[in-house]
């Protein structure tokens, strides 16, 4: 028998069969979620109760996550963020091992919108999160291998809290990307063309968030809602570029957008 002729009609069987699978398939009904997730939790149907009510207040396009709670009963909570698909630049920013994520709280966030390549530009920044002991969220277009390495190696000798990440997105779309990241966090991008330089920049240029959790390929960003009427004025405005807008993918570009803003996050702990 040849092996990869084997493999081969393994291989297709698997796409026929997932291909009768969606057709049969259909979306499940809000008084459905519970039972669902419930099942799917072991038959839990407190877990799955919860799951239902995260769904119900976040909506089906909301985030839902699920963690280990540290108390003594399960716990939902509904809190305002951002995520997209953007991870660390270097595996040496993890700080939970067992997730193979950098998580932290109460988080500072540097947004950039140009190449960080000199990693004195960075000086003035880092000094202010070694001093006031703050971690440190860095988004930038990309950061080059000197200044991503001065970083890493300042964060594995534990001077420095410290994780960056390229910006969403390129060109124009990149540009408005960190904007809506600063307005969620109550930040300003850095950008040459605006006056002033990334070495000039120091905490007054950086926005907040109550926790951060960056894994190999996305991000979560965590607020505290102080930054809900600006968020809210963004989203009616992209609202109006996607009435004024005839291109299809410009309003799918948009309406992307306007998910990451509005999308509130459902964390809901369980007990282990």
């Amino acid at each position: 028998m040849n092996p990869v002729q084997i493999a081969r009609g393994i291989g297709r069987t698997a796409d026929a069969l997932v291909s009768e699978l969606k057709l049969m398939s259909r979306e499940i009904e809000d008084h459905e979620i519970a039972h669902v997730a419930a099942v799917s939790a072991g038959n839990d149907y407190a877990v799955g109760n919860m799951i239902s009510d995260a769904f119900k207040r976040v909506g089906r396009e909301g985030m839902v996550r699920i963690e280990n709670g540290r108390s003594t009963v399960n716990s939902l909570e509904v809190v305002e963020g951002m995520q997209f698909e953007r991870g660390y630049l270097s595996p040496f920013f993890v700080t939970n091992h067992a997730n193979m994520s950098a998580e932290y709280t109460d988080c500072k966030i540097l947004l950039v919108d140009k190449i960080i390549s000199d990693p004195r530009e960075l000086l003035r920044v880092c000094f202010s999160a070694v001093k006031e002991d703050f971690p440190l969220l860095i988004i930038a277009e990309d950061v080059e291998e000197e200044a991503l390495s001065t970083l890493t190696r300042n964060k594995l000798s534990g001077m420095i809290k410290v994780a960056a990440i390229k910006a969403p997105s390129f060109g124009e779309q990149k540009t408005q990307c960190l904007e809506d990241i600063a307005i969620i966090t109550g930040g300003t991008v850095v950008r040459d063309d605006m006056g002033y330089t990334l070495e000039e920049a120091g905490q007054e240029f950086l926005g907040s968030a109550s926790k951060v959790i960056v894994k190999k390929d996305s991000t979560l960003i965590v607020t505290d809602g102080s930054t809900l009427h600006a968020v809210e004025k963004r989203v009616a405005q992209i609202k109006g570029q996607v009435e004024n807008s005839k291109e299809r993918y410009q309003k799918k570009i948009l309406g992307e957008r306007i998910a990451r803003l509005s999308g509130a996050i459902a964390i809901i702990q369980v007990i282990s």
